[in-house]
């Protein structure tokens, strides 16, 4: 049944990510609450090795992306990830969750293959980090402070992702 219900959530999700337009649209009223923490999660490594992400949250502000290589809001959203990670990186965590919509580690690992990436990318394997931030669609990006607190969400390939970073520290 949990399956089942994961394979629905994974239809949506992936129907909602089609219709989405290209630009960027408040997240603050869908996903993680502000002001909360999210819950555990364990992703893996492109070589499947697994990564529980408290490891970082709650030690070190944390920037996280849900993203997929079929997303075209997360290919706008790159360069700007990809600055705010060259200014902020030695105070920011930033991790990049590949979700396992129409994707697998390899194809992950193709597409980094061609578009190199600073930032760490994990993959979703079964939808545990989507589920504990309670992500609606690729694009969206999380910031954590210090303390592992929601400070600020954000859907959309256009994110001033420089003030969401400033939130968290």
């Amino acid at each position: 049944m949990r399956n089942q219900l994961r394979s629905l959530s994974a239809i949506a999700f992936a129907a909602l990510i089609l219709a989405l337009p290209a630009r960027s649209i408040a997240a603050q009223d869908m996903g993680i609450p502000i002001g909360t923490r999210p819950g555990p999660a364990v992703v893996r490594t492109l070589d499947g090795k697994p990564v529980d992400l408290s490891r970082y949250i709650g030690k070190v502000p944390v920037m996280i992306e849900f993203w997929a290589t079929w997303c075209p809001n997360c290919k706008e959203l790159m360069p700007a990830l990809t600055a705010a990670e060259k200014k902020y990186g030695k105070r920011v965590k930033f991790i990049v969750v590949a979700v396992a919509i129409n994707q697998s580690p390899a194809k992950v690992k193709r597409y980094l293959g061609a578009h190199p990436q600073r930032h760490e990318m994990l993959f979703d394997t079964d939808g545990a980090a989507a589920e504990a931030f309670d992500a609606p669609a690729t694009s969206y990006v999380v910031m954590l402070d210090k303390s592992g607190r929601v400070v600020y969400t954000g859907l959309g390939g256009k994110q001033d992702l420089d003030a969401a970073v400033r939130k968290g520290l």
